[in-house]
Parts: C-alpha cells; structure tokens; sequence
C-alpha cells in the first residue's frame, strides 16, 4: 500500500470523475490525503471524506498565495481553486477541523514567488505572509495536528520560524511540538538537514524528475521521507516507450494519486532499495506523522 501524502482531489479539476478516481485509487492500495488551500477548498477536501471508511483523509488551511495582502495581483491560472481571503479565521477553520478525518493543518507557509517589486512593499507583504503562518501553527499546537509546509523561494524565513525559539508563536516551552512535512521539497542540502533536524519530514513528487535532486534524496533517511504527487500537477513521466524503455513525458496530463508508484520507484531506483521496501517505509512514515 502506498500513501499520496499531498493531492487536490478537493479542486476543479476532478469535478467530474472524482468518485471513479478514489475508487481506482482504494482498489489499487492507494491511500489519498487531500490538501486545503483556503476555507473553500479545506470544505471541500472534509466532505470527501464522509463517503469513505478508511483511506480518505483532509488537511485543512491557508495557503500563503491565497491570502489578499492587497499588494500584488496573482494570474489565476496560478493556482486552480483559488478563493483569496483577506485575513484568516481561526474559529472558523478550528470548528473545520472537528472532523476526525481532518489530519493535518496545510497547506500553510510561504510563499515569495510572485512578489511586490518596491522595498516597502516587499516588507510587508512577507510580514503578512508570515503573521498568518504563526496564526495557523497556533491552530496546529492547539489541535495537536502536525503541518503541511508549503514554501516556494522562501526557506530561509520558513527555518529561521520553525527552529528559532524567540519568534512571537514560540517560547522555550513550546518550541519543538510543531511536528510536518516540506511539501514539494526544492531547497538544498543544508537547508534540508536544518529541517531533518528538527524532525520533519521532506515530500518529494513529480518534480524529482525535472530537477536534481538524487544527492538530497540519497542523504535524506527513507524514514524522512514521504511521498506525493500535488496532483492535478507535477504529473511524473508515466508510461514506458517501447522503443527507447524510458518512461514518456507527461507534462500535458493531469496527474491522479495513482501516479504517486512511480515517485516510489524513482526514490528506490535512487537510493538503491527496492519498490517494496520505499512503499513499506513511506506508508510507515505517513501513518505515524498523520495517525491515520
């Protein structure tokens, strides 16, 4: 059995063939969490698990891009499901999180990709960005859920947050409950073993196969690591060419959690382990960050 730790299910793009979706998925051994990204998507994601037992599960949050700082105008096609909302509820999404299906806080971070272009504004728009990640890691401690790191050109101020203990949602006491992922992990070496060694755990998807990261990924303990597909994006080559036996772009097509078996294989062709053992420790590895 494998565990897709970070899929949108919960978005636009499986409006019409959701249900056969998680139904290939639970029948092929695929376990799906489905990620928020505002109120409206978190909603979603919830109410997709009261069809299903097991195997099904949410996580609930604000994504830093869908937060209205009313200093930069986002494409929409940047983010599909996008619902921008200016300020975060924290009841409102703490009496979301009453469902016992809800495993997760995310995902939630930073996020500097499209930015203001002037210092002041720069400012304060990653202030805000940041004042709202303290807000939902203040939910997170008080549910006792561990988080769903979204960060994008922006890991430096995310560690300096989550390992430095005189930040406004720390004090010595707390520091150090906060328990998660990296989500789509795409720093370096160091930053990731500044996040190993706090005890987070790094994700890694489709994108392992458009960038480099094979020496992260053969340093990084198997027991750090999770896997994930982000789908409807970062669809991993799929299929294999029977003239060349490599495996065939896949850039144009949407991606589906079952998908997540090839992210396996990769991480196993890499660390040199076998597919079985990958999905042993993955699954191992998820259902203890996320009691599922």
């Amino acid at each position: 059995m494998l565990v897709d730790t970070h899929s949108h299910l919960n978005f636009p793009a499986f409006d019409k063939d959701r249900n056969e979706i998680i139904k290939k998925c639970l029948e092929s051994e695929i376990w799906v969490i489905n990620v928020g990204t505002n109120f409206e998507t978190s909603k979603k994601a919830v109410e997709i698990t009261t069809k299903y037992e097991k195997g099904v599960y949410a996580s609930i949050g604000l994504h830093p891009i869908d937060l209205d700082t009313g200093l930069i105008k986002i494409k929409t096609d940047e983010k599909e499901g996008s619902h921008f909302e200016k300020k975060f509820d924290y009841e409102k999404y703490k009496n979301l999180a009453k469902s016992e299906k809800v495993v997760a806080i995310g995902e939630i971070g930073l996020d500097y990709y499209w930015k203001p272009k002037t210092k002041r504004k720069l400012e304060l728009f990653k202030e805000k960005q940041k004042d709202l990640l303290l807000k939902e890691l203040e939910l997170a401690k008080e549910l006792n859920l561990p988080v769903i790191f979204h960060c994008r050109m922006a890991h430096e101020d995310l560690i300096k947050i989550l390992t430095d203990p005189d930040r406004n949602s720390y004090d010595r006491r707390n520091h150090g409950q906060i328990k998660g992922v990296i989500h789509c992990f795409t720093g370096d070496w160091e930053q990731a073993e500044k996040y190993l060694k706090v005890g987070f755990y790094l994700g890694f998807n489709g994108l392992i196969f458009k960038m480099n990261f094979d020496e992260i990924i053969k340093k990084t303990p198997i027991e750090k690591i999770l896997i994930e597909t982000d789908c409807p994006y970062l669809t991993p080559p799929i299929g294999v060419n029977q003239r060349t036996h490599r495996r065939q772009s896949a850039s144009t097509i949407r991606n589906e959690p079952i998908n997540v078996k090839y992210i396996a294989e990769e991480i196993a062709r890499i660390k040199n382990l076998s597919f079985e053992k990958v999905s042993e420790i993955t699954r191992t590895n998820a259902k203890e960050l996320f009691q599922i």
